[in-house]
């Protein structure tokens, strides 16, 4: 009995070792690759995935694609809104087309009519263009300017809104205008502009769920309170709702040394509404989007990638990365691990991420305006 049992395991050796038929044996999950750098900074790549420079661009921040597949990205520090032209077999070329603008900074293309129209925040307003023709820029909504935030992002929502991100005039204080620290939406056309959230004291960016369609945001705390204190935040915005500040911040913290009073106090306690996510302080998360399905790794679906851009008024410089934020199907936060890193090493700083773009087939766009670049991290052996 023993000779057999060895001859039949001789035969199914054989037969996995040598296998003379089309059909690929099982052998289990194989090892990922090791992610490639393709850039001149030393950073680290998830497996899997290769990082390399997609087009020089400099100060970009905002990234946006419209519906012929093209690319536009503004550059506040240059005043101009530039496209990036998508040419096959070709590099990809950088063309300055809306230039003398005031601190141009939110992009988004309406997806109707083709994705053809193009709308741009500047620090005072909302305009838009139509692309590929001879009409100009067409002011569709006023917006306050002057203070220490001047970015004013866009973003059509699922519902068809078109909202933006007004950040607030200071560090902490009381606004004159109502409209600073607060998300606005209105229509395509600008009217019916109106309030969605406040007491967001410098939301930059957000973006949709594709689970829920919930709104989040990043956010990013007040300064002077410490290396640690207060947290930045990523908040899951609902519409009428306040999110703290200036009184209180994070998990609804009241902000003593800002309002001492019970008033205070008492909102933060009840009205106020805490944050989704608590972040190192000082981190600046800017850029945030969701993961799809499609070509992405399925411990990743419908998880967020934040890009931080990193510190300035901490004495251990934090940020300069990507991570990714963890979220359970009910979008619950369960932790953050580092995604892509390396552009601050040692004293050394090589860039500071911003936005995100991310597509099915494991593509992700990301803009630096340090070091005037824009990353595409896609699948190895991906397109």
């Amino acid at each position: 009995m023993a000779g057999i049992f060895l001859a039949a395991l001789l035969v199914i050796a054989a037969a996995l070792w040598w296998n003379d038929t089309d059909t690929a044996i099982e052998v289990g999950p194989q090892e990922q690759e090791a992610g490639v750098n393709e850039t001149e900074f030393p950073l680290s790549v998830p497996d899997g995935f290769e990082l390399e420079v997609f087009a020089r661009v400099a100060g970009a921040r905002v990234l946006a694609r419209d519906g012929l597949g093209n690319f536009w990205v503004s550059q506040p520090s240059e005043g101009t809104v530039s496209t990036i032209e998508m040419r096959e077999g070709q590099e990809p070329a950088v063309h300055g087309v809306f230039r003398g603008l005031n601190n141009p900074h939110g992009l988004a293309i309406n997806p109707a009519n083709g994705g053809t129209m193009l709308y741009i925040a500047e620090e005072h307003r909302v305009v838009r263009v139509p692309l590929y023709s001879d009409g100009g820029l067409e002011e569709i909504a006023q917006l306050p300017s002057g203070g220490g935030h001047f970015t004013r992002t866009l973003e059509f929502g699922p519902d068809g809104r078109l909202y933006v991100s007004i950040g607030s005039s200071c560090n902490v204080c009381e606004e004159n205008d109502e409209r600073r620290a607060t998300i606005y939406s209105m229509n395509s056309d600008g009217s019916d502009f109106r309030a969605h959230a406040r007491g967001l004291r410098n939301a930059v960016f957000f973006d949709w769920s594709y689970v829920d369609g919930s709104m989040w945001a990043t956010e990013m705390g007040r300064d002077n309170l410490g290396d640690d204190v207060p947290p930045d935040e990523i908040n899951r915005i609902e519409e009428g709702k306040h999110y703290g500040w200036p009184y209180c911040y994070g998990n609804s913290v009241h902000d003593t040394q800002f309002d001492s009073s019970l008033n205070a106090e008492n909102f933060c306690a009840g009205e106020a509404a805490p944050s989704a996510v608590n972040l190192q302080a000082h981190s600046a998360p800017l850029g945030l989007a969701f993961v799809p399905e499609e070509g992405w790794p399925e411990e990743w679906w419908y998880d967020l990638i934040v890009a931080f851009h990193g510190s300035w008024n901490r004495s251990e410089p934090t940020g300069y990365k990507l991570v990714r934020v963890k979220l359970d199907a009910d979008g619950t936060y369960r932790g953050v691990e580092d995604f892509i890193t390396g552009w601050h090493s040692g004293t050394r700083v090589h860039g500071r991420p911003v936005d995100l773009l991310i597509y099915p087939g494991g593509e992700l766009y990301i803009t630096d305006d340090d070091a005037g670049l824009i990353y595409r991290l896609h699948r190895s052996g991906g397109v």
